[in-house]
């Protein structure tokens, strides 16, 4: 049988993160694998930001990211910045554009970001193999680890004296989410916090599905609150529910059975804009709901809640149904039945335990030679560049330790 073939670092997982490693450590001169499971490398990465990939963000800060240990992401963030990310799609001469909130895309495709790493990789000397499927993983008796994979049928044996693992999360399985991550943490006794899907769509069961059905395609721009958090962004009505930057972002703090307030008219007080207008304009109530939201939402919140108001003029309707309107267009709550789950969650909220793991090196504490890297961990970023930018951390500081 042949001798197992011999790597200083292999790492599970041709992803953002996994690539970014991957490429940091062979320029300190190590031999690097990256092992990916599926047919195709970084098809995350050329999916994201509607084929444009939203690879970092102007505005980066601790506050962007949520995790049971709020700090444990500070230390990288610091070590490898968005601008030592900007400066390194420079020197490669990618094209980009500044889109609101600070995110910023390439102009032409998210292959450009692709190629960038792979064209890193290439030129520090790390060598990615796909298809491959790591059957199993074991400590050797000297330290290091030893994988059996298999790769076109063909089984084989590596080892190396570390491994990282960058297999990402549960989120979109037909672009290579899977579990094995947690699997191999588990098997090492690192502690694992529960997962849920994150920046995710809601869907509804009550009478609320409908109104979403009839609505779907019709987006505004909305404040929406959940558990103390909120964001100002567009909404989207889906033939499923509710979805848009905004609800996206809020999915990550809501939890089962909670309420979501949407402030349907952000810039204005609608109690008393309906106020003024009953001592200033005959119209009737359903045309100054007309103008001042999408004709058809305006519609659809008069069936629903004031069927009998529509016709009336303004200057008829009691102060108190008034503000009754008012308050429910600057907060309607609304209940959803779920989210669309991993099927079309950005990410995955939860993960790899971070107390497990050494926030300046990303080393497993108990377990030496042992990394995890990107979406993996307890670490989770807002829509808007700010996962990409946790891959690009965590991998570069991994990549000076393994």
């Amino acid at each position: 049988m042949a001798h197992p073939e011999h790597y200083d670092v292999i790492i599970l997982g041709a992803g953002a993160s996994g690539l970014f490693c991957a490429f940091t450590a062979a320029q300190r001169g190590r031999r690097v694998l990256v092992l990916e499971k599926a047919n195709k490398v970084g098809k995350k990465i050329l999916m994201s930001g509607g084929g444009r990939c939203n690879f970092t963000n102007y505005f980066v800060t601790a506050d962007n990211f949520i995790s049971t240990n709020p700090h444990f992401c500070k230390s990288a963030l610091k070590r490898y910045t968005q601008w030592d990310f900007i400066a390194l799609v420079e020197k490669h001469g990618i094209a980009y554009e500044e889109r609101k909130h600070g995110q910023l895309f390439c102009l032409d495709s998210a292959r450009d970001i692709l190629n960038l790493l792979l064209d890193e990789c290439a030129e520090a000397g790390a060598e990615v193999r796909n298809p491959c499927e790591v059957s199993d993983v074991q400590t050797r008796p000297g330290g290091g680890y030893q994988l059996n994979l298999a790769q076109n049928g063909n089984k084989q044996t590596l080892h190396c004296d570390a491994l990282v693992v960058a297999t990402g999360a549960l989120s979109i399985p037909t672009l290579g989410g899977s579990g094995i991550g947690y699997e191999l943490a588990q098997q090492f006794g690192l502690p694992l916090l529960p997962r849920q899907a994150g920046l995710v769509p809601f869907m509804f069961s009550d009478e609320l599905k409908g109104l979403c059905e009839r609505l779907s395609g019709l987006a505004l721009d909305v404040d929406v609150s959940c558990n103390n958090r909120s964001f100002r962004e567009n909404m989207l009505f889906t033939h499923r529910g509710m979805s848009g930057p905004c609800m996206l972002q809020i999915s990550n703090y809501w939890h089962p059975g909670d309420r979501l307030s949407i402030n349907l008219l952000p810039d204005l007080d609608a109690s008393d804009a309906l106020l003024t207008a009953k001592q200033q304009s005959k119209a009737q109530l359903k045309t100054w709901l007309g103008k001042t939201l999408p004709k058809a939402l305006a519609q659809e919140l008069l069936d629903r809640y004031w069927p009998d108001q529509g016709d009336k003029p303004l200057a008829e309707c009691p102060d108190k149904l008034l503000r009754e309107i008012g308050s429910r267009l600057n907060a309607w709550e609304v209940k959803p039945s779920g989210t669309e789950g991993y099927r079309t969650a950005e990410v995955t909220l939860g993960g790899v335990d971070t107390q497990a793991i050494s926030s300046k090196t990303m080393e497993a504490r108990e377990h030496p030679g042992l990394y995890f890297i990107g979406e993996v961990l307890d670490v989770t970023g807002h829509l808007g560049g700010f996962n990409f930018q946790w891959a690009w951390s965590s991998g570069y500081c991994a990549g000076l330790y393994v």
